[in-house]
């Protein structure tokens, strides 16, 4: 059985982070080892909030505990997103450092939740320069979204070529693979949304119909879904197509339940056996 250990936020009310990600991997047959960055009443994106950001000292005393119980061995890949401060960076890269150790053939998968186009940056600072500077370099999978993208890369991803363009750049800053998960381009069609991957043998992007509202945590699921996908499968390509079909059920559930929150439970046969399905294209 696949196991992830994933290092996110929590929430009471909603689904983002491990909130989000943990019933998405547990649907699709991955055990979970999940560690909270945060313990907030709701997402930042309601403008208040109530809650604590866990210490980078919490954050190693659960994997030093998870560690004790001889359970880093077993864990396939490491998973983090929404991180609270700049300090838990650190306790991150210690922790993909220890499990690496574990077992050398664990992948570290990062999603660099920052920010988002329309919306800026949510984080506190200093985490955006930590993704940058010092875990980028560790992450063998990245799955920024287009926002984050030209962040990390000082590049624009306006169009399809340059956001190519800037996941090569980011390539070449150390992750094997990286996964652009919401992009709209000019030169693609507007009532879509694309997904890009990029490894040093090919590119890929699949597109699905745009629905109209904004989904707090579909980019965490979007992580989630692909590194299982990729972990199951082996293929970017099939684990990009895989991916998109899970992702896109859940969203056009919740959206027709007329609420912002992900429907996780109403979703979650849609999750396991998705009603659409969506062919990636090659694009190099």
């Amino acid at each position: 059985m696949t196991t992830i250990l994933s290092i996110q936020s929590s929430v009471a009310y909603g689904h983002v982070g491990n909130s989000a990600a943990a019933f998405l991997l547990m649907r699709l047959g991955v055990e979970v080892y999940p560690v909270l960055t945060v313990h907030y009443s709701n997402t930042t994106a309601y403008g208040t909030w109530r809650g604590p950001v866990l210490s980078a000292d919490d954050i190693r005393d659960v994997v030093t505990g998870v560690d004790e119980r001889g359970a880093l061995s077993e864990v396939d890949a490491v998973l983090t997103g929404y991180q609270g401060s700049a300090a838990i960076g650190e306790a991150v890269l210690e922790t993909v450092a220890l499990v690496r150790q574990r077992n050398p053939q664990a992948l570290y998968c990062c999603d660099p939740v920052m920010g988002d186009v329309g919306r800026g940056f949510f984080v506190s600072g200093g985490i955006p320069e930590m993704y940058r500077d010092r875990i980028v370099p560790q992450a063998d999978i990245i799955t920024p979204n287009q926002f984050e993208l030209e962040f990390l890369t000082g590049k624009p991803a306006g169009t399809l070529q340059e956001l190519l363009y800037a996941a090569d750049a980011l390539r070449a800053k150390g992750p094997g693979i990286v996964v652009v998960t919401s992009a709209v381009t000019s030169d693609l069609p507007d009532d879509q949304v694309s997904m890009l991957a990029v490894t040093g043998e090919g590119a890929w992007v699949v597109s699905t119909p745009r629905l109209p509202p904004t989904f707090t945590g579909s980019g965490d699921i979007t992580s989630a879904a692909f590194l299982a996908s990729y972990l199951e499968l082996g293929s970017v390509p099939d684990a990009l197509a895989k991916t998109a079909a899970v992702v896109y059920a859940v969203l056009e559930i919740t959206a027709e339940s007329g609420h912002r929150e992900l429907r996780l439970v109403k979703a979650q046969g849609a999750m396991v056996d998705p009603p659409h399905r969506f062919a990636t294209r090659q694009v190099r």
